[in-house]
């Protein structure tokens, strides 16, 4: 730096981490997970498959946008202020070094160890004659059938994969029926087909021997072509673009316009191209030329091309010592014996902490809702809800037991688009209003209204969450939801909604604060609150969990309180932007990540000291797209017990983490929080304290 970093303007580009970057950072530290010993064996092999899935949706989104920037050479507006060019290059040296770890993960770890349990992945060299014969056996009836290979010629243009299918390239000898002289074909294997095929007990000697679709194709390709000799076959797979573009003020139906992209998704343009190891220079080249991609784009694999098909071992294999200890979730203890749940809300605010306690209580509150004659009106939001959704059964009875159910259903959640269309059909069909939000703004919030008729009154009760409406991810996410029957709090949860659904202005919120509106700006008035004390020489902290922090106003908001003397605690999962531990800027300010069991996904805002802490849970990250593009509601725990006990389980807690926490330094780099005193897992301890045990 040409000047001391004190005299730094907080909009210079060195303060800032680049966003993806910071997301291959994150993925470092999953991966970390399959790497670590102390982990059960098959939740290990899970992790890995974990970590290969976030570096696929990292191509299809994050890297399809850079590359177009570069493109069509869009002007790079993010505070690092790398070019997009520039950020290509960066992408691709971090993301060799990550794939070269997951392959030796897989291939010097986890399939030693998963060995020596008896646990077998076979490759062809490893075959007995009763298993090849067998495996033979099992390629001519499940597999050649519904196999059509394209033999490349004038007639039989290179065909098109769909993103990420597993494919193979062909090359050949001999002339076909037609006496053509083929040189190569494609074979694409179908998404019906398993690619991980575990063979019969009478062959395995004992062990689990499992062999992947990949094996039994390349082994037994030849079969594939009759009088003909396949001198090599190569896998392959290509990812593609798969952000979805419609032009919502263009459509006059964004339903349908959505069915119409979603069947072109799969068929996006090339990003990634990933072969085996092994594959020759000149396939490499030939199918690098088929995708219109560059050699920056190649990635050599050293087994599978998708790690996260891995994820059929765990599934497969019924061996609790190899995995977590199981769990169930609790029932909070004023709900345990609840025969009304509404009469129970009205007695006071419940929170509950998932997975750690059952999602069931706000589905019974949903069921309760659907039967009770004196409910009238549902309103609920609903971002991702699962193929089989229990949430959604209950608003579909309260349609037809003739409730007045009103659904937000955000259409575009990113790969949950189908989904949601199919929900969204389901609810119209049995009477219930449906909206998709609006043009321009997602609609993230998590929020349910229930309007019940008591005496001469119209109550409201609402759940409030930070987490979707997901009976799977609520077993696998850490996230709060809050059931009250506070009537202001009620009344500005109607607000959105009606701002939501109709048109017009319902006026100012008396206790929620809401994207794109008030959000963005409350947040920076709490940041600013705590610097003017600190100024004042009065006792200042802000201690805040989250998944995602990019917001340059926000992080020069932090940046003056740090200066300020503000003391700051960031806990935050995935991408941070914020560069702590700078010299007069960030001293004050320390990042950390925790990555485990569970997928951290609260949002947890607390601002002040002991009796004048402030405590918000909020469905948004500090994030561009939370605070601008979509709506998002942030609420305050008006209860002093729970918020006490928010603060305590989501914030202290972690803080004291030193055995899944990870510290990011200055230099925008993670480090595993060196384990001082007696050793603290922050959702070990809530495990214990919270959920029961079989």
């Amino acid at each position: 730096m040409d000047r001391p970093v004190a005299e730094l303007d907080l909009t210079n580009a060195s303060l800032y981490i680049n966003r993806e970057l910071s997301q291959l950072e994150f993925c470092h530290r999953v991966l970390a997970m399959a790497r670590d010993p102390n982990l059960p064996l098959l939740e290990r092999v899970r992790y890995l498959s974990i970590t290969s899935g976030i570096l696929d949706e990292f191509f299809e989104i994050r890297v399809a946008g850079v590359k177009q920037h570069a493109t069509f050479g869009a002007i790079q507006r993010n505070a690092d202020e790398l070019s997009a060019d520039e950020l290509l290059k960066n992408i691709f040296a971090h993301t060799e070094i990550l794939v070269a770890g997951l392959y030796a993960t897989l291939n010097d770890d986890l399939i030693p160890a998963l060995s020596k349990e008896q646990i077998r992945l076979l490759r062809s060299s490893d075959w007995k004659d009763d298993q090849r014969d067998w495996l033979k056996r099992y390629f001519s009836r499940q597999v050649a059938p519904i196999i059509t290979p394209v033999g490349l010629d004038p007639a039989h243009p290179f065909p098109e994969p769909a993103n990420k299918n597993l494919a193979f390239l062909v090359t050949l000898e001999g002339r076909d029926a037609f006496g053509r002289d083929s040189r190569r074909a494609v074979v694409q294997a179908p998404r019906s087909l398993p690619r991980i095929v575990e063979l019969p007990a009478n062959l395995s000697g004992g062990e689990r021997c499992f062999v992947l679709l990949t094996s039994i194709v390349r082994y037994f390709v030849s079969d594939l072509f009759l009088g003909m000799k396949a001198t090599g076959c190569h896998q392959f797979r290509v990812t593609r673009n798969s952000d979805l573009f419609v032009d919502e003020e263009a459509v006059d139906d964004l339903l349908l316009a959505l069915e119409g992209e979603l069947s072109s998704r799969r068929f996006g343009d090339a990003v990634r191209l990933e072969v085996a190891i092994d594959c020759p220079a000149e396939v490499s080249e030939f199918l690098l030329d088929q995708f219109e991609l560059g050699e920056q784009d190649l990635y050599h694999c050293n087994g599978p091309v998708n790690l996260g098909r891995l994820e059929a071992i765990p599934e497969l294999v019924e061996r609790a010592d190899l995995k977590f200890p199981g769990f169930r979730p609790s029932v909070p203890e004023k709900l345990r014996h609840s025969e009304n749940i509404f009469e129970t809300i009205s007695q006071g605010d419940i929170l509950i902490h998932h997975p750690f306690e059952s999602f069931a209580p706000f589905v019974e509150m949903l069921n309760q809702a659907a039967r009770d004659p004196r409910v009238v009106s549902i309103r609920q939001t609903l971002y991702r809800t699962g193929t089989v959704s229990a949430v959604a059964e209950a608003l579909l009875k309260a349609a037809r037991a003739g409730k007045d159910v009103t659904v937000v259903i955000e259409l575009r959640a990113r790969f949950d688009e189908a989904a949601n269309i199919e929900l969204a059909n389901a609810l119209q069909a049995a009477g219930a209003q449906v909206v998709y939000g609006v043009v321009g703004h997602k609609t993230h919030a998590k929020m349910c209204m229930i309007i019940r008729r008591e005496g001469r009154r119209l109550l409201r009760y609402v759940h409030l969450g930070t987490g979707n409406y997901h009976a799977g991810t609520s077993r696998a996410y850490t996230d709060f939801g809050l059931l009250s029957s506070d009537q202001e709090l009620g009344q500005d949860v109607q607000k959105i909604f009606q701002q939501v659904a109709a048109l017009g202005k319902p006026g100012k919120l008396k206790t929620l604060l809401q994207s794109p509106f008030t959000l963005h700006s409350g947040i920076l008035e709490l940041i600013e609150a705590q610097r003017q004390k600190a100024l004042q020489g009065q006792p200042a902290l802000i201690q805040a969990k989250m998944n995602g922090l990019t917001e340059q106003q926000v992080i020069e908001a932090l940046y003056k309180a740090s200066q300020a003397g503000v003391h700051i605690d960031l806990i935050v999962r995935g991408v941070c932007c914020l560069r702590p531990g700078v010299k007069g800027v960030s001293e004050n300010i320390h990042v950390r990540s925790v990555v485990g069991r569970f997928l951290e996904h609260m949002r947890v805002f607390c601002f002040g000291v002991a009796e004048e802490r402030e405590v918000f849970l909020s469905s948004a990250d500090w994030m561009e797209r939370n605070f601008f593009l979509r709506i998002e509601a942030c609420f305050p725990l008006r209860d002093p017990d729970l918020a006490k006990r928010v603060y305590q389980e989501a914030i202290s807690n972690y803080l004291d983490d030193n055995v899944l926490s990870w510290e990011l330094s200055s230099d925008g780099r993670y480090r595993k929080s060196k384990k001082s005193g007696k050793h603290h897992s922050a959702q070990k301890r809530l495990l214990v304290e919270l959920s029961e045990h079989p």
